[in-house]
Formats: structure tokens, C-alpha cells, sequence
């Protein structure tokens, strides 16, 4: 089984390290295509208006001048020998929960994936803002490969990508993996504005949100209570419930 492994923390992350050893208990067929720099937050977006460059770090390892998408594009199109038959994004420090995975590139690497046909996974390991970024990385490296094992085992729709999440607890105090929904958080960006050496302002986005109410089933909550969130996301963003509704009502 040939395995792609991309993030969006960049070639030199740690999380990229623990993947890597995640990806070599399933195969030995590894190959790395990430970003050169950190592209958090920069969820599905291309690199359309300057060249993209790939640097090869060791074998079957490149570091691509662009984001989580470049990557998986370069690496199955060109870097590649043969065709890829997972693709693994992460593992991310932080979780990628609720609708915040609009803005994750580490679930759009796994999006990319499932464009082009290819089984894909995100995975994202909790950890507490406030502990001086201590994130409990030994979580997803004990856990991921026996989860892994039955995720690839699984026949999945077109179009559709699983995201999991690990919660900030030692592998020993997790309570077990679930499938979850995608939950809801409130807006929680805001802007902070500050002044620099002369004096005039610049801007620096913030979080401000706070932590949503109970939503049972959801990823919020099964990671929050010590359980590994398991969520499928599909392509279609279509809110098929509100087709019908729509259509009597502009009486198309």
C-alpha cells in the first residue's frame, strides 16, 4: 500500500514526525510531500498566482513552496512513483473540530484527496492553548494505527473524508473511539489591533469564542469528554433539506 503524507504545519513539524511513524506500522511504502512553511488556516486554498517548487529533503520526502493542497496535487500528479493509495493530513497540533474545518488545511489536504479519488484521512491531536504548547502527541501515535487499520478496511462513499480527532489526554485515559457528528461553535474570531515601533497600527486576528454548550453525538463533545472523535465529511455542501422549500418559494 502506497501512502501520501502531507500537513499544514509544514516539512519541519513534529506532528508531520509522529505521522510518519504512524503511516509505517500499515506500510513501508511512504512517501512526503508538505508545505515548506506553516499554512494553518489556509483550508482548501491553491497557489494560482506565482510557480510552486519542490525541494527534496531525503528520499521520497519533498517540501512544496505552496499549501496542503499543492501538496497533494504535486505529490500525486508528479512527485509520486505510481499511483497513491491512502492519503494521511496531520497530525495536526490542535484540533480541527465543528465548522472550524472550513478553515483547516489539514482536513483540506484530506479533502484534496477525496477529489482525486483517493481514500484520505486528517488527523488532529487536542491539546490545551494554555499549557505552554505541550501537546500530547504519544495520544495519536498509540492510537491511530489499530484505528487506521479499520478505517482503510472501510468501503467509503465518493467524495467523502473521515477527520479524527484525539483528545488532550494520555492514550491510557481515553475513553475510546466514536463517530461523531460535525459540531457548531460560535464565531469566535475577532481582531485585535496594535501599534508598531512608529507608532501606527496593524491588525492580528484573534480567538474570542468561548466553549459551546453541550451538543450530544457531536466531535466537539466526544473530544472534550476523552473520546477520539471519528466524523465523515463529504464534498457535497449542498443543504439538501431546504431544496424543496427553495424552489416553491422563487416558484422554480
Amino acid at each position: 500500500m502506497r501512502i501520501l503524507l502531507t500537513n499544514d504545519d509544514g516539512i519541519h513539524a513534529h506532528g508531520l514526525k509522529v505521522l510518519e511513524d504512524i503511516a509505517r506500522t500499515l506500510s513501508d511504502d511512504i512517501w512526503i510531500v508538505a508545505p515548506e512553511t506553516d499554512q494553518s488556516g489556509l483550508a482548501h486554498s491553491l497557489t494560482l498566482s506565482h510557480p510552486l517548487r519542490a525541494r527534496e529533503v531525503r528520499d521520497k520526502t519533498f517540501a512544496v513552496t505552496g499549501t496542503p493542497t499543492d501538496c497533494v496535487i504535486m505529490g500525486v500528479r508528479q512527485l509520486v512513483s505510481g499511483p497513491v493509495d491512502l492519503i494521511l493530513s496531520g497530525v495536526n497540533a490542535g484540533q480541527n473540530l465543528g465548522d472550524y474545518v472550513t478553515y483547516s488545511g489539514t482536513v483540506a489536504g484530506a479533502m484534496e484527496g477525496a477529489l482525486l479519488g483517493i481514500k484520505s484521512v486528517a488527523l488532529s491531536q487536542a491539546f490545551a492553548y494554555d499549557s505552554n504548547r505541550e501537546v500530547p502527541w504519544e495520544t495519536a501515535a498509540t492510537l491511530a494505527p489499530n484505528l487506521l487499520t479499520k478505517l482503510i478496511a472501510l468501503d467509503l462513499p465518493k467524495d467523502t473524508l473521515i477527520n479524527v480527532n484525539f483528545p488532550q489526554c494520555s492514550a491510557d485515559e481515553c475513553k475510546g473511539s466514536v463517530v461523531a457528528t460535525q459540531g457548531k461553535f460560535e464565531h469566535g474570531l475577532g481582531i485585535g489591533q496594535r501599534a508598531d515601533g512608529r507608532g501606527l497600527p496593524y491588525y492580528w486576528l484573534e480567538f474570542i469564542g468561548k466553549q459551546p454548550d453541550a451538543q450530544p453525538g457531536s466531535d466537539i463533545d466526544a473530544v472534550r469528554d476523552g473520546y477520539v472523535a471519528v466524523t465523515p465529511v463529504r464534498m457535497d455542501m449542498t443543504n439538501h433539506q431546504y431544496l424543496k422549500t427553495m424552489s416553491e418559494k422563487l416558484a422554480l
